[in-house]
């Protein structure tokens, strides 16, 4: 046998790509909650065949970021419980993913992504570019997901994850909030590079609760679930 030979690298199945561009539409809000989503039309647009374009369709209805209306499929309108249990989850599960990482973060190796991000975040700041800020964030998520060793840890975080993203486009408008922002990513990139775990935890934790506190005002949600 040839010792030399590596695994050839394939490239995504189609169903795979399309299910990823819809994904990257619905986290960048370029797809409206309410706006119906049907197989023809998506297929013809993507330039691809149905069967593709309904696997993908079924595959984010499992998840959550679409929902099924009668022929066609809709991102939902989040109620104000919806946010509750999306919170309550990511509460329990991204600090005790970012304090799996906080041993490995001493490496300035394992650090580079995580800070490299952080410095994007500053300088969209300092720029007041609201755009290139929300992209550096998700770069920021990336990068500390990119280093937990758990990959089923790291599908929970992302799917649960995926169901704010687009909130970026209605709270990171706003000067104040990327204040905030940028705040609890400098809390949480300093306790990553001292290793420390457990600062990390609670900065991570208060990071989100920032988060869905100001999403609950950006889009006026009440005790009865209405915006």
């Amino acid at each position: 046998m040839v010792s030399t030979l590596q695994p050839v690298e394939r490239p995504l199945a189609l169903g795979e790509r399309v299910y990823h561009t819809l994904r990257d539409h619905l986290r960048s809000g370029q797809i409206l909650a309410g706006q119906p989503l049907q197989e023809v039309q998506l297929a013809e647009k993507l330039g691809v065949s149905r069967t593709p374009v309904r696997e993908a369709l079924r595959r984010l209805a499992s998840e959550g970021l679409l929902v099924s209306d009668n022929r066609s499929f809709v991102v939902p309108a989040l109620t104000l419980q919806d946010v509750n249990d999306i919170y309550e989850i990511r509460f329990l599960i991204e600090p005790a993913a970012i304090r799996s990482i906080a041993p490995l973060t001493r490496s300035s190796e394992h650090r580079r992504g995580i800070e490299d991000a952080l410095a994007a975040i500053v300088r969209a700041h300092k720029a007041g570019d609201a755009a290139g800020f929300r992209e550096a964030t998700i770069c920021f998520r990336a990068a500390w997901l990119a280093v937990v060793p758990n990959p089923r840890l790291v599908r929970i975080v992302e799917q649960y994850a995926d169901h704010m993203q687009r909130i970026r486009t209605l709270t990171l408008d706003d000067p104040e909030i990327r204040t905030i922002v940028l705040r609890g990513l400098n809390r949480i990139s300093a306790a990553l590079a001292a290793g420390d775990g457990d600062t990390a935890a609670t900065a991570m934790l208060e990071h989100l609760v920032e988060a869905k506190r100001a999403f609950i005002a950006a889009v006026g949600l009440t005790e009865d679930g209405q915006a």
